[in-house]
């Protein structure tokens, strides 16, 4: 199974801040036998998540999105799904009920500012569930497989585990995926990709990639002029059990578009 990444926050973007969650979710999801479909960094620009969430939603799998859905004016997470679906926000009860305790704990009362401006985080979109927050109890939510975390990697990241435990233990590791990869000395890209073309049009359920890397073994003033790729094919589910015969058949195309070594890799860039 794939799951999208959307990973929201101007100090991302700016570098300001460094990503804490790309590495982590692709981890993660190794960890389980899932995949990152795709990721994505957004600005705080409620009309660009907006948009972004409207497509996304219309494909149909799993999205984690971190970050913006705080109470303070550039966080706009939450009012960008409800725009995206249609929806009015609403006050989540379990949500404002757990926020109302924060705020007596903090010496709050429940009509002040303060207590007012925290509640605005029990706001979600109509119809959306929650994800507990075991670092502070205020709760992401989630809505129609998206799954709405705060920015902070200490919330972030055992609330995503919540969800994979919660609602996707059962695609654990139902999905196989297998690489076979290889260094590939002496050839240009430009001579393999007819190659690439024929294996994917053979093998619908193949992917090809090259990757060209630099030979460090080399002058600096030569590396340009001897080339070095990485080359490889992947199979999901079935197609698997004909990687090998498959992989077989294009090293020898390989030897014959003139490579002059051909180096396997235990695990490729794409793995």
């Amino acid at each position: 199974m794939q799951i999208g990444i959307t990973i929201i926050g101007d100090e991302i973007l700016n570098g300001s801040r460094q990503d804490g969650h790309f590495i982590f979710f692709r981890q993660l999801l190794q960890q389980h036998g899932l995949y990152m479909a795709w990721a994505q960094y957004l600005p705080d620009d409620r009309a660009i998540i907006s948009r972004q969430l409207k497509q996304s939603f219309k494909e149909k799998i799993p999205v984690f999105v971190t970050g913006g859905i705080g109470a303070t004016p550039d966080d706009h997470t939450r009012q960008a799904c409800a725009n995206a679906l249609n929806l009015p926000l609403t006050p989540h009860p379990e949500a404002l009920k757990a926020i109302e305790a924060i705020s007596v704990k903090h010496g709050d009362t429940l009509d002040s500012p303060a207590h007012l401006q925290r509640a605005k985080m029990a706001d979600f979109p109509q119809g959306a569930a929650l994800i507990p927050n075991p670092f502070n109890n205020i709760a992401g939510f989630s809505i129609q497989e998206h799954y709405f975390l705060p920015g902070f990697p200490k919330m972030a990241h055992p609330m995503a585990q919540w969800v994979l435990d919660q609602y996707y233990r059962q695609s654990f590791f139902q999905y196989k995926l297998a690489t076979k990869a290889a260094l590939v000395d002496g050839i240009p890209e430009s001579r393999i990709a007819p190659l690439m073309e024929q294996i994917e049009q053979k093998w619908p359920g193949i992917k090809t990639f090259s990757l060209p890397t630099i030979r460090d073994d080399l002058p600096a003033n030569e590396q340009i002029h001897h080339y070095r790729l990485e080359f490889g094919l992947k199979a999901w589910g079935k197609d698997c059990a004909t990687l090998p015969e498959i992989w077989e058949e294009a090293v020898q195309k390989l030897k014959q578009l003139g490579a002059t070594h051909i180096t396997p890799l235990d695990k490729s860039s794409e793995g």
